[in-house]
């Protein structure tokens, strides 16, 4: 089971890739913080990656849930460097024994802690290349395209990616 944040979410949309993530098993949940930030606040600024993400949720690639309060929620909100949606993934994924796709390295610092598994967005991009649903020159293009869109990725570990990316082509 995957419960995904905003940031893989928008990237994987802005470069129109979600479809990769049909290939997943287990099923795929969107906690409705998250659902609000990108998609209902998305639309209303008028970015089309909101779009696509809406229409994979209409087409039942994500179900959108909403999470109860526990004492995870409770101790997460201590936290500063966790936003709402954050803590809404985080807590899906403890609660239902998932995988939290996030990319932020706090959200991951508190999954760690929390015993919560994290995956990202190169992780998945990866995953669709070894599984065959990209081939190794879509999975680049995928991770050059999201990197200009304004993805984030450390030199050292863009070099990581792309000698896994080689490895697969061999």
């Amino acid at each position: 089971m995957w419960v995904f944040d905003a940031t893989p979410l928008i990237y994987l949309a802005k470069v129109d890739q979600l479809r990769i993530l049909a290939h997943l098993e287990g099923e795929r949940y969107i906690p409705t913080r998250v659902y609000d930030e990108v998609v209902t606040t998305g639309l209303e600024e008028g970015y089309p990656d909101a779009r696509r993400i809406e229409h994979c949720v209409s087409d039942g690639l994500f179900e959108v849930i909403s999470v109860e309060e526990t004492e995870l929620t409770k101790r997460l909100r201590h936290n500063p460097n966790l936003s709402e949606p954050d803590i809404a993934v985080l807590a899906c994924a403890h609660s239902r024994d998932g995988i939290a796709v996030m990319d932020e390295a706090y959200g991951r610092t508190a999954a760690e802690v929390a015993d919560i598994e994290t995956k990202g967005t190169a992780y998945l991009v990866l995953l669709a290349a070894k599984r065959g649903d990209l081939s190794v020159a879509e999975a680049r293009e995928t991770i050059d395209s999201i990197m200009e869109a304004g993805w984030h990725c450390a030199p050292d570990l863009y070099a990581k990616l792309i000698r896994k990316l080689e490895h697969l082509d061999a």
